[in-house]
């Protein structure tokens, strides 16, 4: 029996093999296409998610869990005796999800400071990293403490860029953050984004053309990792297999990776993301 238990939310884009393997639990965001509502990687998979994206004639709208949900959860996971609860999610400055995770474990009674709610400050497998670290310590017997402070150190040590097609579906979802200057129409132009210190979307370059685009992350990837020397990477991509594998490539030539996986972004970061995205999510520690 796990003494600490780990929570997070559906935009950790967390397989659903690995988060059985590692008794992770997690609340899903809603997704809307007009009157239709969908559960986050529940009712709504990847594999469906995106060719509905491209038919619908209605734009995906997202929805965050509800505080009883979280507190339903919490509720059950505290059944056991001295257990605590680390729940990691989806950054506050892009969702309420964190803000209806904190506020559930204020209402819980006679368990004060038994549910440790954790700003992630990022999306997608920035947030899954955190979480796959944090129970993996946890089966490792790791106090909440220990636990803790690995996330913080892994996210001081995180690095993430992404492209995208087009900046619509960040536009239209309200999440364009700094990327705002990038807006602007010329041809094959690729914006390079990443996620600032708080998690909110911040532009980084424009390049014209998908392989100029790819040589400018590795530029940007060395500048950040002069040792060239990266612990784990996850290359994501929104329903674009192919140029995943370019990114992965290209990568694993300059620098030097242990661990190396594919992530399919899930059905809520891709509805802001837009198709087409490929994005790295890499860790030094």
């Amino acid at each position: 029996m796990l003494t600490i238990r780990i929570v997070t939310d559906s935009t950790a884009d967390i397989p659903l093999a690995l988060r059985q393997e590692l008794d992770i639990e997690m609340v899903p965001l809603k997704i809307h296409f007009g009157d239709e509502q969908y559960l986050d990687a529940v009712t709504l998979q990847s594999e469906a998610f995106y060719p509905k994206l491209t038919s619908s004639p209605h734009f995906p709208k997202t929805s965050q869990p509800s505080p009883a949900e979280f507190l339903n959860l919490y509720q059950s996971l505290l059944e056991e005796p001295d257990r605590e609860v680390i729940s990691i999610h989806l950054a506050s400055v892009l969702s309420g999800t964190y803000q209806s995770a904190l506020l559930a474990s204020t209402m819980l009674e006679n368990t004060a400071g038994k549910v440790h709610v954790v700003d992630s400050r990022s999306a997608s497998y920035g947030i899954g990293a955190l979480v796959v670290a944090a129970a993996r310590a946890a089966r490792a017997g790791k106090s909440a403490a220990e636990i803790l402070a690995l996330v913080q150190t892994m996210r001081e040590n995180f690095y993430i860029y992404f492209l995208v097609d087009t900046l619509e579906f960040l536009q239209k979802g309200g999440r364009i953050g700094k990327a705002s200057a990038l807006f602007g129409s010329l041809l094959n132009i690729k914006p390079i984004l990443s996620l600032d210190r708080e998690g909110e979307v911040a532009a980084i370059d424009k390049v014209r053309g998908h392989k100029k685009a790819i040589a400018r992350i590795l530029e940007l990837l060395a500048a950040d990792i002069p040792s060239r020397s990266i612990r784990s990477m996850h290359i994501a991509h929104a329903n674009n297999r192919e140029g995943a594998e370019l990114l992965r490539e290209a990568i694993m030539q300059q620098f030097a990776v242990e661990h190396v996986d594919y992530i399919t972004l899930g059905p809520v970061i891709g509805a802001h993301a837009g198709p087409g995205t490929i994005a790295a999510f890499v860790s030094t520690v």
